[in-house]
């Protein structure tokens, strides 16, 4: 059992951006009691590999600070595939993040915030 997710591709959109699209196998350790009927990734899970992206692509030498802001507008369910956009705004030390579920050709986005960094 794994608290990682299956990682597709890591590229860098621009100079302060990222993109990473991710597959959520069903044997996510996350995914083991949160819920029975219909397992769920839990937001903590959510922020956990927004701060482990951050670090390794964008922000490496900062931490976190506080949440400004997030908004879980739909669940994350086993087997999907997602994307985890992160844009880093360096004189504000902001790093917003948003992921989408892919819908076929389509992306849905499903949370989305704002978290403050600093060293």
């Amino acid at each position: 059992m794994t608290m990682s997710p299956d990682e597709i591709s890591c590229q860098h959109t621009g100079e302060d951006e990222a993109e990473i699209v991710l597959h959520l196998p069903a044997t996510l350790f996350w995914f083991k009691g949160h819920f029975a009927v219909q397992p769920l990734l839990p937001g903590v899970a959510q922020l956990e590999w927004v701060m482990h992206y951050a670090s390794r692509l964008l922000t490496p030498d900062y931490r976190f600070h506080s949440i400004q802001n997030v908004k879980f507008q739909a669940p994350l369910l086993p087997e999907n595939r997602i994307t985890l956009t992160l844009t880093w705004q360096a004189s504000r030390q902001i790093l917003a993040f948003c992921y989408q579920r892919h819908d076929g050709d389509a992306r849905h986005t499903t949370s989305s915030g704002k978290i403050r960094l600093c060293r």
